[in-house]
């Protein structure tokens, strides 16, 4: 099987078709795709109406799958699999979640740029996400390129950032948007994990900025100067020239990799259904190598 791969946008995201990954893929066929994502950063199928299981399985030729971190959260019933994460607006029967649900306020944090499980020490690798349901209209998925906005910086800047350190907690984001709802065991739990602010992508040998709304220190600086330099960077790399946004169809199926890219959700009708499920691969490694 050999697939065809379609630029999307000029620097950046692919549109792969030619492959059914419903079935069974050979060695070649995940050899073609991994070479496109390392390229490419994201890659769209479309038309892949695919079932949990299947997109496990997908998902699994490319690494160790993470489990939901909301699992350990005492009021979350989960709907789904515990390696699919629930990116929907639908509880545990299946009902729109109301206004004031916890769980949908924290999920508003998704809208916020973000790189997936930046808050663990073992970040991602690739996230896989498909659309059951999609409302009538919003609910897009951008997707904004690192290797390219770590390019273009100034080399003054490029070496400023050399070697930092940025510790990342999901307390930093949701507290971003005031959603500061957490036990005591949810804050230990999430304590700050450690990052490089500045990463060399394995796929294609670029450095790239690892930035994240999980990140709200840089060790040895202080606080306010660190968060205004993560604003700026953010600011810096989610200009429109770096941004792909993607307007979804019912079977589409997007794989990314957080490694060298950072994506935000986008609003939408939530009297509306929207029901999304997302495989994540583990990076297999942490980015600062220290005893835990």
């Amino acid at each position: 099987m050999s697939i065809t791969v379609e630029q999307l946008h000029p620097l950046f995201a692919g549109q792969v078709t030619g492959v059914d990954l419903r079935e069974p893929l050979d060695d070649a066929t995940i050899t073609e795709i991994d070479t496109a994502i390392s390229r490419l950063g994201v890659l769209v199928f479309p038309g892949q109406f695919i079932t949990d299981a299947q997109q496990m399985d997908f998902s699994r030729r490319f690494g160790d799958l993470e489990t939901t971190v909301k699992l350990y959260r005492k009021d979350y019933t989960p709907r789904l699999d515990p390696h699919i994460s629930d990116v929907s607006n639908l509880d545990e029967n299946n009902h729109i979640r109301g206004k004031d649900d916890r769980l949908r306020l924290n999920a508003l944090g998704n809208r916020l740029w973000h790189s997936d499980s930046s808050f663990k020490r073992v970040p991602a690798r690739f996230s896989l996400l498909s659309a059951r349901a999609i409302p009538s209209e919003g609910g897009e998925t951008q997707f904004a390129d690192m290797r390219a906005a770590w390019d273009v910086l100034p080399d003054r800047t490029k070496a400023r950032l050399d070697g930092l350190i940025c510790e990342h907690t999901q307390l930093f984001s949701r507290g971003k948007i005031g959603f500061t709802d957490w036990s005591d065991e949810e804050r230990v739990k999430m304590a700050p994990v450690p990052q490089v602010l500045v990463r060399t992508h394995p796929g294609s040998g670029r450095q790239s900025l690892y930035l994240s709304s999980h990140a709200g220190r840089i060790r040895g600086m202080e606080e306010p100067e660190a968060r205004m330099l993560l604003l700026d960077l953010t600011e810096h790399a989610t200009q429109e020239k770096f941004v792909y946004t993607h307007r979804w169809t019912i079977g589409d199926l997007v794989m990314w990799d957080n490694r060298c890219t950072m994506h935000r959700a986008r609003e939408y009708n939530e009297t509306q259904v929207r029901d999304m499920h997302r495989t994540t691969v583990s990076d297999g490694r942490p980015t600062v190598a220290e005893a835990a």
